[in-house]
């Protein structure tokens, strides 16, 4: 215990230390951020004012949206900070804080997206079914069930990593507080815990996975059926945002947590994890928004409802 409280704080060492890049990187992930969060924010918005939009697919993506805001935020304002005043120092607390609610929040949106996936397979499989397979309380008990996952596996996460010694550097070889990069400070035997990081996280990962695919296997099959070209053109636009945002999110996931951490390269995870923790987040609510004609239409409602209201004040 006395060794491990040697280390009071830790220091970041960020993405570069080149002195010409800070601005034009902190100018960079400023308005990544900004996209992010007036997409994602936006989106629940629209979502709660638009009642045509209350359905269980879009409370499962106001969902997705406020996760994705909440993972961005728990990483990208301590980086900005970084490039803009130089401040790298983290505390041993802030560190944690910072690790478990990314872990959480980025679990739960490993859990969301299974979630997505059994309601796109209920909705094009058993159409005539869907309102009774898909009520309130199925819903409710999918999301809350996604958000216990999350934060019982950041619990673990963080409990193991932080129950290490760290008696060596406190220079953490990344821009935020992830797990491979704070266990690699370790000065204990780091063996039990990387393999307890890959099989909670293959575990996590796979098991979401094959939801997705056993549910859009099912949906191959209802498709495949389909005799009119107008049922597979509406079959597959109902998919075709969720399937973007599973094959981004999980193809950077599995290029990140599914190794042991001898094998990172540093750099290379820095780059993976600019992103999935800043550009994912932006990236989502864009890809749902273009390609979905009820949320263009919720949208452009609003803004008419905006143009009017302020036509009638002057």
């Amino acid at each position: 215990m006395e060794n491990r409280t040697e280390v009071t704080h830790f220091i970041l060492l960020g993405l570069t230390n080149a002195p010409e890049l800070q601005v034009p990187l902190f100018i960079m992930f400023t308005l990544i951020y900004l996209i992010s969060v007036i997409g994602n924010v936006g989106m629940i918005m629209l979502i709660l004012l638009d009642s045509r939009l209350h359905t269980p697919m879009y409370f499962f993506l106001s969902n997705l949206s406020l996760v994705d805001f909440a993972y961005s935020s728990a990483v990208t304002p301590k980086v900005m900070a970084g490039f803009l005043l130089g401040d790298k120092v983290i505390s041993y607390n802030a560190c944690a804080a910072q690790m478990f609610f990314f872990v959480a929040f980025a679990t739960v949106e490993n859990y969301l997206l299974a979630s997505m996936a059994y309601d796109r397979c209920a909705a094009v499989c058993k159409p005539l079914h869907y309102t009774t397979t898909m009520t309130t309380s199925v819903c409710a008990r999918l999301v809350v069930g996604s958000y216990v996952c999350g934060f019982l596996n950041a619990s673990f996460h963080v409990g193991d990593i932080f129950s290490l010694f760290f008696c060596k550097s406190n220079r953490v070889h990344h821009f935020f507080c992830d797990v491979p990069a704070v266990m690699a400070l370790s000065c204990s035997d780091t063996h039990t815990s990387e393999v307890f990081l890959v099989f909670l996280s293959s575990f996590n990962v796979f098991f979401a996975l094959l939801v997705i695919l056993i549910s859009y296997l099912f949906i191959l099959v209802t498709v495949l059926k389909m005799h009119s070209a107008q049922g597979h053109q509406k079959a597959l636009s109902t998919c075709a945002s969720h399937l973007t945002t599973v094959s981004i999110f999980y193809g950077t996931v599995i290029f990140m947590y599914l190794q042991p951490s001898s094998n990172h390269s540093m750099d290379t995870d820095k780059t993976a994890s600019v992103f999935y923790s800043m550009v994912i987040p932006m990236l989502n609510p864009v890809v749902y928004s273009l390609r979905n004609k009820e949320v263009k239409s919720a949208f452009k409602k609003v803004v008419e409802k905006a143009h009017f209201s302020r036509r009638l004040r002057f």
